[in-house]
């Protein structure tokens, strides 16, 4: 009885049915040149807007040095400088130190590639100036709103 309810089902014609399926498996050679391809137009879409990225230089120098430094950094095409009033932290007991705690507190915005170039000078003058003493360093901007701002910042012409 099985044997009868086997035939009916099956088809009428005698050749095989063969169905085209239009879906294809999709195999890992396949997704590769895609993932190349897309790794390859991100590097270049983040070459195309940041080809320099950016760095805060903070500098401390004395209040009557200020001016030498930023005409200093200002070589180094930096195109915005932030001048700050700041005071040393020793107390009051040290009376004598008073003129020494006057200070200037530079911030400026410089491209990395000048970064190295500009703390050489800085540290060059720190030792070779009289009452010239300071300290430098530098912090990575991670992100910036605007592609004007970043260019006049980068001194990048279009």
């Amino acid at each position: 009885m099985n044997k009868n309810k086997e035939i009916k089902t099956k088809s009428t014609t005698d050749a095989p049915v063969k169905k085209k399926s239009t879906a294809r498996a999709v195999t890992k050679a396949d997704k590769e040149p895609k993932a190349r391809k897309a790794a390859k137009t991100t590097r270049a879409a983040k070459q195309n807007l940041a080809p320099h990225k950016l760095l805060l230089l903070v500098t401390v120098v004395p209040r009557s040095k200020a001016e030498f430094y930023l005409d200093l950094l200002q070589s180094f095409e930096v195109n915005l400088q932030l001048e700050v009033s700041a005071f040393g932290t020793a107390g009051s007991a040290f009376g004598f130190l008073d003129g020494a705690l006057e200070k200037q507190a530079l911030f400026s915005v410089i491209r990395e590639d000048n970064a190295p170039k500009a703390l050489q000078a800085l540290e060059d003058k720190f030792n070779s100036l009289r009452g010239g003493k300071g300290i430098a360093f530098t912090v990575p901007f991670t992100s910036m709103v605007g592609v004007m701002s970043y260019q006049f910042l980068s001194n990048k012409q279009k």
